[in-house]
């Protein structure tokens, strides 16, 4: 695509409301192979406020063969289509809107729109798919009622959904059926679903608080029956939680949620009727993880929130988008939370923010929360729209308080119930509450950029005073070199030698201060600013930004001491964590110094006798969160360190991290040999917080001391993946083998995985991210030969992310080879998937788009990027590579 040929850019700053609305939606989808005939009858009512005749409609890969007005067939001079636009003039009343178009969902492989599944015909309509469907103002800011009448043919499609309720179904003749849907509350059509195919259904009930019955059903391909029962009671704890934290019951007489094998997202939260990606929601315990049976309580319970905090109340325009998202991955977080264990989601989430969403921040792709503009909406389902949304939301929630916090969010819900609106109006609704003034706290939404605040304290021991000096900064993101101080919220205690201390701010009375004055909230609003406490009797350590109170990069120059204490005695389990964490990248930093990369130096790599110490105290401790002391025990990532230390080579930092790995391995053999033989590998599998620690901290120990060679570990590996009686246990004896065993034994055990689980598609993904991510020369020629592999679709995105982005996120020492060949592979992929896939190409640019921070290697990857761009492309991913190159 040519510069000339670039796409149009769509800007927030120009955005005006629709010239009409549409209060009634009308559907008929008579569903046939290769040609579907949709009609739409649509009310339409001029919007006043614009005064224009003009419709313009949306629509894409639509064959239109009738279009009425009040039941008047146009002539072909009476309307124009234009590329994506239908354009009818003298719109100027009120009247009725029918269109009829055919579309083929089989052929359908980009996945908006209708598409075709395996047994299922299913729809995917965030953000604008659905003009896949039929002529529409396919826009968040049109909200109508939908009626929807399905017809199809009974053998193939014995079950018709859609959102709302059922109203009316019956036979129509010739083997064919019809199910008619009603839907009272007003949507926009990216809300709209429907399902049709060959289902099987796992039904439930709810009682909601009020008394109501809600009916509960889960549709699933009939070989996924047993692999229900943990979405329905996820979804059971969810609406309960929502009502008790948030005062939000259901509004409709059923929830319905449909399993999806060929699916872009994770799933989406059309109104009553959830389209979920398989991963997201099948779950049993012989062939999902721990980590899977969480992800699909906190799926299912994202889509149930999103039924207020997206639906009843949805964003104007798209570029909204974190309106509802960040807000409801925030609530998903406490549910979670609630669920599980706090410390243990809090440092999972700052993980992925540290790891991923910083380092989108810090590079071309960076944008705000709130994005100024786009070229292709889907590019901004990003992890700053979603996860950093969320730290936002959780900064208003700790600046305000539980009480005053959740008085915006019922005055927000009331005040926008059935409206589209912004990021601005949620803002309003706290500041209405609290009497505070939010708007340097609104620059966090505007702003792209991680912030960064740095600290230095001082302390006075004749006056007994403790002065910390707070300096914050923005790097340049490519909307703004220079950026205005933001609102930071900063939570601090001070540690003494016998605990924390009790904290007096210079210039404040006892009054202005909690009962508990051991913590603290400090609010950062200018570049610099200062803060004294009295009455400090000993020198203190501090303990900065506990439970990561603001999604910043924090910088104090800890002593190695001073991290040892947090390790072993900050009561904020997040900030040991974090202290654990400091104390690697210091051992890396230190490894990099003698490093060299001709030789075998795993040897001469060992870890502080005092960090040592300090986790083998917390190995000991007899009343630490197994699961908190298995991620202390985890070093940081490849790519964390990278942007840690990021004049590093990136190869030296993976053959660092893995020697520092086994060296850890050895130097902690005894505890960790301990935590290995006290877990019972044929006790009853229970998916709760505490077996669930159990396992995590006993693997944790198996792998470290695999990699650390110890005999017994290894043995211990291949009794474990025999006799596991769960796919956690199992799975991680087998990441362990692969990690340290000879390759025979690495093969054969591979081998015999794939076989036994060969028919349970989500379990071959993991067989397949697994030797995606192997470390060994032959990986990338391993990958290639995987995708001729019988298991392995490239029309599937669940397979492709598995396989290519497993490849070029999880394994760095051959993704980043030198001689090219990894990006190589990975552009052409990137070109292959461009024009069948959009969004999925889009989205494995990324690994690319850091090109500038890899040195040599960056002209490598650079290369890469020129040869997609030169190719025809889609918006998707012409907007990304764009920006990359830019």
């Amino acid at each position: 695509m040519t510069e000339q040929q670039a796409p149009n850019v769509i800007y927030l700053a120009d955005y005006q409301p629709p010239t009409h609305w549409i209060d009634e939606t009308h559907l008929d989808v008579d569903i046939k192979p290769n040609a579907t005939r949709v009609t739409a009858r649509l009310k339409i009512r001029p919007n006043e406020a614009r005064g224009e005749q003009t419709l313009v409609l949306d629509g894409e890969n639509l064959d239109t063969r009738r279009v009425c007005w009040n039941d008047r067939a146009l002539a072909p001079a009476d309307y124009t289509i234009e590329g994506s636009q239908l354009i009818l003039t003298g719109i100027s009343e009120p009247g009725w809107l029918t269109t009829e178009v055919v579309i083929d969902p089989e052929n359908n492989t980009a996945l908006e729109g209708l598409y075709r599944s395996r047994t299922m015909y299913c729809t995917q309509c965030e953000a604008e798919g659905f003009r896949k469907i039929t002529w529409y103002l396919d826009r968040p800011d049109v909200m109508s009622v939908f009626t929807t009448r399905i017809e199809a043919d009974k053998t193939t499609c014995p079950v018709l959904l859609s959102n709302g309720n059922l109203v009316e179904a019956g036979e129509v003749g010739s083997g064919r059926h019809f199910a008619a849907w009603h839907d009272p509350h007003k949507k926009p059509s990216y809300l709209f679903a429907l399902v049709a195919g060959e289902l099987a259904c796992v039904r439930d009930a709810y009682t909601t608080a009020s008394g109501r019955k809600v009916a509960i059903e889960v549709f699933v391909e009939p070989k996924d029956l047993d692999k229900c029962d943990h979405a329905i009671d996820s979804l059971k704890r969810a609406m309960r939680w929502d009502e008790t934290v948030y005062g939000r019951e259901y509004d409709l007489d059923i929830y319905m949620i449909v399993a999806v094998d060929d699916f872009n997202m994770g799933a989406m939260e059309n109104k009553g009727l959830n389209i979920f990606n398989t991963s997201c929601v099948l779950a049993n315990p012989k062939t999902t993880t721990d980590v899977g049976f969480q992800r699909v309580e906190a799926v299912v319970a994202h889509e149930y929130f999103h039924n207020w905090s997206g639906n009843r109340v949805t964003c104007r325009d798209w570029f909204q988008l974190s309106l509802k998202e960040g807000f409801t991955v925030y609530r998903d977080a406490q549910f979670s939370a609630d669920m599980n264990s706090a410390t243990v989601k809090r440092i999972e989430d700052v993980n992925l923010l540290r790891t991923a969403q910083f380092k989108e921040d810090a590079g071309p792709l960076a944008h705000p929360v709130r994005p100024p503009s786009f070229i292709e909406i889907s590019n901004f389902y990003t992890l700053t729209v979603y996860e950093k949304g969320a730290e936002v939301v959780r900064m208003l929630a700790t600046l305000l308080g539980p009480e005053d916090f959740r008085r915006a969010t019922d005055l927000y819900f009331e005040r926008h119930d059935g409206q589209a609106v912004t990021c601005d109006d949620f803002v309003q609704a706290m500041e209405d509450v609290s009497g505070r003034d939010f708007t340097q706290f609104k620059l966090w939404y505007s702003q792209a950029g991680t912030p960064e605040v740095a600290v230095a304290a001082h302390y006075d021991e004749n006056a007994q005073q403790y002065r910390l000096r707070f300096s914050q900064s923005c790097p340049p993101t490519p909307e703004a070199d220079t950026k205005a101080p933001f609102h930071i919220p900063v939570r601090i205690a001070l540690l003494g030698d016998a605990g924390q201390l009790p904290l007096q701010l210079k210039g404040h009375t006892p009054d202005d201060l909690p009962a508990d004055n051991t913590e603290m909230m400090l609010e950062l609003t200018e570049a610099e600013q200062e803060f004294t406490f009295t009455g400090v009797k000993e020198a203190p350590v501090p303990s900065l930004l506990r439970g990561f109170s603001a999604p910043v990069n924090l910088r104090y120059e800890y002593t190695e001491a001073e991290l040892v204490r947090l390790l072993t005695g900050d009561t904020d389990l997040f900030n040991r964590w974090s202290a654990s964490q400091e104390l690697a990248v210091s051992a890396v930093k230190g490894a990099l110094q003698t490093f060299d990369a001709e030789h075998d130096f795993a040897g001469a790599i060992t870890p502080g006798d005092a960090w040592v110490a300090a986790l083998a105290a917390n190995l000991e401790h007899p009343e630490l969160d197994p699961a908190v002391m298995a991620y202390m025990l985890q070093l940081p990532s490849v790519s964390y360190l990278h942007d840690r230390l990021p004049q590093a080579d990136i190869l030296a930092l993976h053959k660092i991290r893995e020697a520092l790995v086994a060296a850890l391995g050895r130097a902690l053999a005894v505890p960790l040999s301990a935590k290995l033989k006290a877990y019972d590998i044929s006790q009853p599998y229970a998916v709760n917080a505490e077996a669930v620690a159990q396992r995590s901290l006993s693997n944790t120990a198996l792998l470290m001391l695999a990699r650390a060679g110890d005999a017994e570990a290894l043995a211990q590996a291949v009794r474990r993946y025999q006799g596991a009686n769960n796919m956690t246990d199992q799975l991680a004896a087998l990441k362990a083998i692969v990690a340290a065993h000879p390759e025979p034994v690495v093969q054969a055990h591979l081998n015999a995985f794939y076989a036994q689980w060969a028919d349970e598609a989500l379990v071959v993904n993991q067989w397949l991210t697994l030797q995606a991510s192997r470390d060994v020369p032959q990986a990338l020629d391993d990958v290639q030969a995987l995708t001729e592999h019988a298991c392995f679709s490239w029309t599937n995105p669940n397979k492709v992310r598995a396989l290519v982005a497993g490849f070029a996120s999880q394994n760095p020492g051959q993704f980043h080879r030198a001689d090219g060949r990894g990006y190589h592979w990975l552009a052409d992929v990137i070109i292959r998937l461009n024009q069948a896939n959009p969004q999925l190409a889009s989205r494995l640019v990324t690994p690319l788009a850091q090109w500038r921070k890899f040195g040599e290697r960056g002209a490598l990857m650079r290369e890469a990027l020129a040869r997609i761009n030169g190719q025809p492309l889609s918006k998707d991913v012409y907007e990304v590579v764009a920006k990359a190159l830019a």
